[in-house]
């Protein structure tokens, strides 16, 4: 078991060592400015992906972060409302070539909206289609055929509680900004005498 954990921290390793830091800083900075201009995040994703973008949500409410999941089949059937113009949107795919993205991609440039793609392929429709991006460099799924979503899921969430967290300290958020936020379970509890 020792061995797969091993495996799991070499994965990881590697792609955060090969994550261009400039095109991180160029997304944290549109995001903060986004945000400071009164517009919000949005992160869109299919399949394996919808928990991830889930739990960078759930993190930037928590912080009174104005953030939305806009679920990328769902786009088309009257969610697309969410999207203004100058929203950041995040779009999330390992291959670039999903067929529903590459369309939701056209429909969110109609909307003028602030595009940003987090992927795994340097070369595809969408990183040419979204010149902010971020690619990571993943060597191996995880899994016994290299091919079901685990690693790629697992550095996304990586990324974006990153991104998440970094947004926060940069915004110099207080922790009076978290607790009117989460008022309740043990959190709520922990943070009632603070």
């Amino acid at each position: 078991m020792n061995t797969y954990f091993e495996r799991l921290l070499q994965e990881i390793n590697h792609s955060i060592n090969h994550l261009d830091e400039h095109s991180f800083n160029q997304l944290l900075n549109d995001s903060i400015s986004t945000l400071q201009s009164g517009r919000k995040i949005i992160v869109s994703g299919l399949g394996k992906n919808v928990p991830i973008c889930d739990k960078f949500v759930g993190s930037m409410l928590s912080l009174g972060l104005d953030a939305y999941f806009l679920n990328t089949n769902s786009a088309v059937h009257g969610d697309m409302g969410v999207v203004k113009k100058g929203d950041l949107v995040i779009i999330l795919t390992k291959s670039g070539e999903t067929v529903e993205s590459i369309y939701l991609t056209h429909l969110l440039k109609e909307r003028e909206a602030n595009l940003w793609l987090l992927t795994f392929n340097s070369e595809s429709t969408l990183t040419r289609e979204i010149p902010k991006h971020i690619v990571l460099d993943l060597i191996h799924e995880g899994d016994l055929w290299n091919i079901m979503p685990n690693n790629s899921t697992t550095l996304n969430l990586i990324v974006l509680q990153a991104l998440a967290m970094q947004i926060a300290e940069k915004m110099n958020l207080q922790l009076d900004d978290f607790k009117r936020n989460h008022p309740g379970g043990f959190i709520g509890a922990t943070l009632s005498n603070v």
